[in-house]
């Protein structure tokens, strides 16, 4: 397929709803310039549009940068090419928009939840929730949504039993999360004039829930993170309410993108699930691994330079704006071979589909792979034939690669 540059825009939702096959075109063609492109900034009705930005597409670009966070920074945003007004901090100023030493303080705090060690305890709750998912899903019978039914149920219960959210909560975080990273989807935001206050009052919302809860206290991740004290230092309740709506909100959207990702990739590969089903658990890890590198749930995340600064032949200057496109590293041909194959035997690597190397690195990598293995362990043991029908209903959004809707069949 023949792409030429001209006809590239990454700031137009037009660009990401075209088929696969042609936007993963379009990145080669970038990747193959001498140097990253620059584009215009998408016009958004309550931010002002700036300069434009510098679209890193390479692999090796995108794992520089997120190494040197020094020069490439997150203080000034990392999920929105715009610079938001101040209000949004209040919501949205998690760690994921902020650099060190701040942002260090913070994940100390926060990463105690997330080691393999913690992770593992949670292994038994991930098992039987997947157990009762796949209960429901049989006594439905096929047809279902698998998004809705299957793909968003169990990293939503995973998140909240952590956080201490009660069942009765779980619909409010669910339409929050859907809300906030929507990227203007009219599915989940009818009205692009009401996108600012809707994004706010999501974030009310979550930040309301999060009070309430620290609170009423009891033995769990909101309990721990109100009375974690490092180095004399603890979380304000503007850092707790950021860093629950955070983990809320990348805890269930991601996951889920990646398992409906992975199914449907497991129906387009039918050879690839019977490599799986040969050997479960001697192919899964990579299995996992190449669901994440080709769905790379979160397709971007911006950085600010510092200061002028050469990286792979290009001088930066202080203040430029790039966005790292995880997606398109993951396609690198330079890196992996064949690399629109579906293959969980592949060996090359590492994918960026959890963020490039760096402070920023996900820092649910470990609970997102758990939960990956647990749902296809139960769904091709127990439903070894199960498989999309039909296309992805996907998401409107250049920053989420995110599908809201997918048939299922048994």
């Amino acid at each position: 397929m023949t792409v030429s540059l001209g006809e590239i825009d990454l700031s137009d939702l037009a660009f990401w709803e075209r088929p696969t096959a042609e936007r993963e075109a379009a990145f080669a063609v970038l990747r193959a310039q001498p140097g990253p492109v620059r584009f215009p900034e998408p016009e958004i009705p309550f931010a002002p549009v700036g300069p434009g930005y510098y679209a890193l597409v390479r692999h090796a670009d995108v794992v520089d940068a997120s190494r040197n966070a020094e020069v490439f920074c997150s203080g000034r945003s990392s999920t929105s090419i715009q610079d938001l007004p101040a209000e949004f901090n209040e919501y949205f100023g998690s760690m994921i928009n902020m650099d060190d030493p701040r942002h260090a303080r913070l994940r100390r705090i926060v990463s105690r939840a997330f080691t393999p060690k913690m992770i593992g305890q949670f292994e038994a709750d991930v098992q039987a929730e997947a157990t009762r998912i796949v209960d429901a899903l049989i006594a439905g019978g096929p047809g279902c949504d698998f998004v809705t039914e299957v793909a968003a149920r169990l990293p939503l219960k995973i998140i909240c039993d952590m956080m201490g959210i009660p069942e009765e909560h779980y619909g409010t975080v669910f339409e929050a999360s859907n809300i906030i990273l929507s990227g203007g989807d009219p599915e989940f935001m009818d009205d692009p004039a009401r996108a600012a206050e809707l994004l706010l009052g999501a974030g009310q919302r979550l930040q309301d829930l999060v009070v309430s809860l620290a609170d009423a206290g009891g033995d769990n991740l909101i309990t721990s993170l109100t009375s974690a004290n490092i180095d004399g230092e603890k979380l304000t309740m503007q850092e707790l309410g950021s860093f629950f709506i955070l983990l809320v909100v990348a805890g269930n959207e991601t996951t889920r993108n990646a398992i409906s990702h992975g199914l449907h990739l497991f129906t387009e590969n039918p050879g690839q699930r019977e490599l799986l089903l040969a050997d479960f658990d001697g192919r899964i890890a990579g299995a996992v691994e190449e669901i994440v590198r080709l769905a790379s749930p979160v397709t971007w995340m911006r950085r600010t330079v510092t200061r002028d600064h050469e990286m792979n032949g290009h001088l930066y200057r202080k203040g430029d704006k790039v966005l790292l496109y995880y997606w398109a590293a993951n396609r690198d041909e330079s890196v992996f071979t064949d690399p629109h194959r579906f293959d969980i035997l592949r060996t090359e690597g590492p994918h960026v589909g959890f963020g490039g190397p760096g402070p920023h690195f996900c820092l649910g990598a470990h609970l997102a792979r758990r939960e990956i293995t647990v749902m296809f362990r139960e769904l091709f043991t127990r439903l070894p034939q199960i498989r999309s029908a039909g296309e992805p209903d996907r998401l409107r959004s250049t920053f989420i690669n995110g599908i809201k809707h997918l048939r299922c069949d048994f």
